[in-house]
């Protein structure tokens, strides 16, 4: 109730600051406000002179001192991004631009190492002021392509892989994120911050990564475009680790064409991350160019119906419902729909425990890798288990309050790491039911020449299938929980879970690669439906336009 009660006293603030503004500002507001501009209309108005990098960036900047003392989606602002706004002001005047993300602000989240003032924590105390020997390709690739990075988000604590009984959004390094549509709403994990960051416009868009979900959820609880990228389009190195078999990073943003633009500027192969010469094509493909709202004419999409009959119940029936209307939009849209292209492999996929052994001998392997590349290590910490001690022994982790259940499964097993044989069967056995036993098996089960090309399925029960195989998926905004839902808390009962106004999405699964197919096919659903200009709106948001400073 507390939070309730100082968010409408901001909102109150802020209609204030609207009417003063209007009566002190001549500009005549042409500008869209920040919470729906598009990359390329920041393109236009940087080209033109209608503002700046510097303009933009010092808007983004108090939109976020505005609200982040409630919503703790940021963990840290760059010092230098207003110095490297002014540069790529300068570069644009003097050489023309790089290309449609030159001087846009992007904000990352906080396991994406950069090597510059700012910390890279994974939202724990035990990698406060490390240090990288360079920047992570992610980093370095969004300034190649002229981003302004903004900051770091904040984010589920080591990327939701601590704990059996903590929060989505909590941090010990940033405390609790949360979302903007309800008081209290759950951000959902990992890429918490990011996701909120993106939805109310604290900047144009944001970074998350994803081993099973941590793009995908987040971005439909925040009303957004995510593309959860197929493993090694998009480089991890320097990267805060779960898996390496599973981990990827991808766009969270407002468009489907915003985040294909990200995606075209970070995707591509990595001497630093040899997954990334599986890439099949040497030039990254403009994803964003030739989206058309005809798009889905002529696909054929299947619909696995047997994952939905077995986690749909009251809590998700608005999900359910909802999906069912858009299988009829998108046949409308020219799509040819194959209902029952089920999973052959699903029930044995429910019963499985192979991707908790994948995910716990990977994270022994891989975060032990990550912390031998520091150049810097003040914590002295090497290992899973130097971690587990550290985070017990410090009281900022809020042990015992916050398990560190995940890591005490890892450590109690005999076997150690992913070179172990434990750990080879267990991939073997989650290619299988993600594979042949489920993507693939979905889209070659109706008998179709050339198979399917894509999948649907409400986003909440499409990440953990496609995340053992490393598969691409695209979640775009859906609808939203409608009035009269009841309110669900987390098991913590400090998140509003589901309530009415929290959105939700669809999601497009395909083969390894196939971003291009399914970005298009999201794009023409989203042009017919236009969710998330027309649903409700986040019940808080920053007051700053770029605008105000603008003489």
């Amino acid at each position: 109730m507390k939070l309730n009660l100082y968010a409408l006293a901001l909102f109150a603030a802020s209609l204030t600051s609207v009417a003063s503004a209007a009566t002190s500002c001549s500009y005549s507001g042409e500008v869209p406000d920040l919470v729906d501009i598009t990359i390329d209309e920041i393109a236009t108005y940087l080209e033109s002179g209608t503002f700046t990098s510097v303009d933009l960036t010092t808007a983004y900047l108090a939109r976020i001192n505005e609200v982040n003392p409630i919503l703790h989606a940021v963990i840290q602002i760059n010092p230098d991004a207003i110095a490297i706004a002014a540069a790529l002001d300068e570069e644009r005047k003097m050489n023309g631009t790089r290309g449609p993300l030159h001087g846009v602000p992007i904000l990352i989240k906080d396991n994406i190492a950069t090597a510059d003032k700012m910390n890279t924590t994974a939202g724990s105390f035990a990698l406060a002021n490390a240090k990288v020997p360079r920047d992570s390709t992610m980093a370095a690739n969004l300034r190649k392509a002229g981003a302004v990075i903004l900051g770091k988000t904040n984010l589920s604590q080591w990327a939701n892989y601590r704990s059996s009984n903590s929060s989505n959004g909590w941090s010990a390094v940033g405390g609790q994120v949360y979302a903007a549509y309800v008081p209290m709403q759950d951000p959902s994990g990992s890429s918490s911050g990011s996701g909120v960051s993106s939805s109310i416009g604290l900047a144009l868009a944001a970074l998350g990564t994803e081993t099973s979900g941590s793009i995908l959820s987040p971005s439909q609880r925040n009303n957004l475009v995510g593309i959860k990228p197929t493993v090694g389009l998009t480089s991890r190195a320097l990267v805060v680790p779960i898996s390496e078999h599973q981990d990827t990073i991808g766009p969270m943003a407002r468009t489907v064409k915003d985040a294909a633009h990200i995606l075209s500027a970070i995707a591509g192969k990595d001497q630093y991350d040899n997954y990334t010469s599986a890439i099949p094509f040497d030039t990254i493909p403009d994803y964003a160019a030739n989206l058309s709202t005809c798009g889905l004419k002529g696909a054929k999409i299947g619909i696995p119906r047997n994952a939905i009959s077995y986690t749909a119940n009251n809590t998700n029936a608005p999900v359910v419902t909802a999906f069912n209307s858009s299988v009829q939009i998108l046949s409308s849209l020219g799509a040819e729909i194959f209902d029952n292209a089920n999973f052959p492999a699903y029930a044995e996929l429910r019963n499985s425990t192979n991707s908790t052994i994948v995910l716990n001998l990977d994270f022994e392997t891989d975060l032990a890798n990550y912390f031998s590349e520091l150049s810097y290590n003040p914590q002295d910490v090497h290992d899973l288990a130097d971690l587990a001690n550290y985070t017990i022994n410090d009281p900022r982790e809020d042990y015992p309050d916050r398990n560190i259940y995940t890591w005490q499964q890892a450590l109690n097993r005999t076997a150690y790491g992913n070179t172990s044989p434990e750990f080879w069967a267990a991939y073997q056995a989650n290619l299988y039911l993600g594979g042949s036993g489920g993507i693939d098996g979905a889209l070659e089960s109706m008998g179709v020449e050339g198979g399917l090309d894509a999948l649907i399925l409400p986003t909440d029960f499409a990440a953990g299938i496609a995340a053992i195989v490393g598969y691409p998926v695209v979640t775009v905004p859906l609808g939203f929980y409608p009035q009269g839902t009841n309110v669900t808390y987390n098991s913590r009962g400090d998140l509003v879970a589901i309530a009415p106004n929290v959105p939700f999405g669809l999601a497009f699964l395909g083969r390894p690669f196939s971003e291009q197919k399914l970005i298009q096919y999201a794009y023409a659903f989203e042009q017919a439906t236009l969710v998330r200009k027309k649903g409700p709106k986040p019940y808080i948001v920053p007051n700053v336009e770029v605008m105000d400073g603008v003489a």
